[in-house]
C-alpha cells in the first residue's frame, strides 16, 4: 500500500473518529431535548439562623435582633395549616427556642437576614431553571401547580416564604398554603419523639462515637483550650452549629474554633456516619424511610395520575433540615462527607422521553447533577431509581413496626 493511500486511509479514519465523537457529544444534548419534564421535588435546608444553644465557657457572641430584619423583596404572604387543612399545630420546638435568649437579645434558632437572602437566591435559581429555561413552571404562583410542606418550625416556614418570593418574584394567583404536621408525627426529620428505638440507638451510637480514638481526643483537646470542663455536655454538633452560624454572619468567632475548624467539621461528619453507617439499613429506614415513601408515592402518582390534582401538580417543596439531608444522601449514595450548608437542596426531576415514553429521574445537589448508587449516569431509568428508594422506603405500618422493636429482636439485614 502506497504512502498516499495510507495517508488517505488515515485521514478518513480520523474524520470518521471526529464525527463519532461529535455525534457522541451531541447525543446527550439531543436526548435531553427529547425529554419532557413532568415533576420536580425539592428537599431543602432552611437558611442561615442564630445558633440552637450557646456554647458554655466561650466569650458569648452578641446576636442582635437587627440581624433578623426582613428584606422587602423576600416578603410573600402565606398561611399555615395542618395536613388536613385545619389550624396550624402547636410547635414544641419553637416553644423551646423561645426560652433561649442570646447576648444581644436574639432568640435561638431564628432565620436571619442572611438566611432570608440565601433562600431568596435559591428561589431565583429555581426560577432560572424551571420558569425561564425549561418553561415548566408558570412565572406566577398558582396553587394547583405547587404543593408545599414544611416542618412546623418558624425558620423553615420563613425560609419557604423567601424561596417562593425568589421563585415567583412576589407574583401569585390565589393563596399560598404551607402544610405542616404535629411534631409527634413529623416525617421531614429523623423523629425521636415517635420512634423510641431510633432515639435509643442514636443516643447509644453517638455516645460510642465520642469514645472512638481520635474523636474523643480531639474533643477533649478543643474543650480544654476553650476552658470547658471535661464533664460539661458539649459535642462536635454544638461546636459546629455555633461556628457555622458565627462565620456566615461575619461575627467574631471563638479563636479556638477558628483554629480547629476543619477538625470540628470532619468529626461532626464522622460522628453522624458512625450512627448511619452501622451495617444495618434500619437506622436509615427509621430516619428517612417515611420521606422516601412519600417521594416514591409522588413519583408514581405523576407517572400514572388518577386525579386531576395529581396531573396539575408540577412542583413539590419540602422544607427540612441538615439532619434530613445527610441520611437522605447517605441512602442515595451521594453524600460527599461535607456537612450541608444553609439553604442546601436536593432536587429530584422526573422526565418522560417523548418518543419511547420511558421515564427517568435526575438528582441534583446544589444545582449540580449527582449519580445515585445503582444508576449508571445522572439520568437514571425510573425503575432503577425506584429500586434504590425501595431499599429504604417504609410505609407507616412498617415504620411503626421498626420503631416498636426492642434491641433484642432487631434485624441485622444490611
Amino acid at each position: 500500500m502506497g504512502w498516499g493511500t495510507r495517508l488517505c486511509l488515515l485521514g478518513g479514519l480520523a474524520l470518521w473518529a471526529q464525527r463519532r465523537r461529535a455525534a457522541a457529544a451531541a447525543a446527550p444534548e439531543r436526548r435531553d431535548r427529547e425529554l419532557e419534564l413532568k415533576l420536580v421535588q425539592v428537599v431543602f435546608r432552611h437558611g442561615a439562623r442564630t445558633p440552637l444553644q450557646p456554647l458554655p465557657g466561650a466569650s458569648p457572641v452578641e446576636w442582635h435582633p437587627t440581624l433578623l430584619h426582613v428584606p422587602a423583596r423576600t416578603k410573600f404572604d402565606y398561611m399555615v395549616t395542618d395536613l388536613r387543612g385545619g389550624p396550624q399545630p402547636p410547635s414544641p420546638d419553637e416553644e423551646h427556642y423561645r426560652k433561649i435568649t442570646f447576648k444581644g437579645g436574639a432568640l435561638a434558632g431564628q432565620l436571619t437576614t442572611v438566611g432570608m437572602q440565601q433562600m431568596f437566591a435559591l428561589g431565583e435559581r429555581l426560577r432560572r431553571s424551571y420558569v425561564e429555561e425549561a418553561r415548566f413552571l408558570s412565572p406566577t404562583f398558582k396553587p394547583a401547580e405547587v404543593f408545599i410542606r414544611s416542618t412546623n418550625i418558624f425558620r423553615n416556614l420563613e425560609s419557604t416564604r423567601c424561596l417562593l418570593a425568589g421563585l415567583y418574584q412576589q407574583q401569585k394567583e390565589g393563596s399560598v398554603v404551607i402544610v405542616t404536621d404535629e411534631a409527634s408525627s413529623e416525617i421531614l426529620y429523623p423523629n425521636y419523639r415517635n420512634c423510641q428505638r431510633l432515639e435509643c440507638l442514636s443516643r447509644r451510637k453517638l455516645k460510642d462515637a465520642l469514645q472512638q480514638p481520635g474523636i474523643s481526643d480531639d474533643l477533649k483537646t478543643i474543650k480544654e483550650k476553650m476552658g470547658i470542663d471535661d464533664d460539661t455536655d458539649v459535642d462536635f454538633f454544638l461546636l459546629l452549629d455555633n461556628m457555622r452560624a458565627e462565620q456566615v454572619h461575619n461575627l467574631p468567632s471563638c479563636p479556638v474554633l477558628k483554629d480547629f475548624q476543619q477538625t470540628v467539621e470532619r468529626r461532626s461528619v464522622d460522628s453522624l456516619l458512625f450512627l448511619l453507617e452501622d451495617g444495618s439499613r434500619e437506622v436509615l429506614q427509621m430516619s428517612v424511610g417515611l420521606l422516601f415513601y412519600t417521594l416514591r408515592k409522588n413519583i408514581t402518582e405523576a407517572v400514572d395520575p388518577s386525579a386531576p390534582a395529581e396531573k396539575a401538580r408540577k412542583l413539590i417543596l419540602y422544607a427540612s433540615h441538615d439532619s434530613t439531608l445527610i441520611p437522605l444522601m447517605v441512602a442515595l449514595g451521594t453524600f460527599d462527607r461535607k456537612w450541608p450548608p444553609y439553604a442546601a437542596d436536593v432536587t429530584l426531576e422526573l422526565y418522560q422521553h417523548q418518543q419511547s415514553k420511558e421515564w427517568f429521574v435526575r438528582m441534583s445537589y446544589h444545582g449540580e447533577e449527582r449519580v445515585v448508587k445503582g444508576c449508571k449516569a445522572g439520568l437514571c431509568p425510573l425503575q432503577e431509581f425506584l429500586q434504590v428508594l425501595s431499599q429504604y422506603s417504609v410505609s407507616p405500618e412498617e415504620y411503626n413496626s421498626l420503631c416498636s422493636q426492642t434491641e433484642g429482636n432487631q434485624q441485622t439485614d444490611s
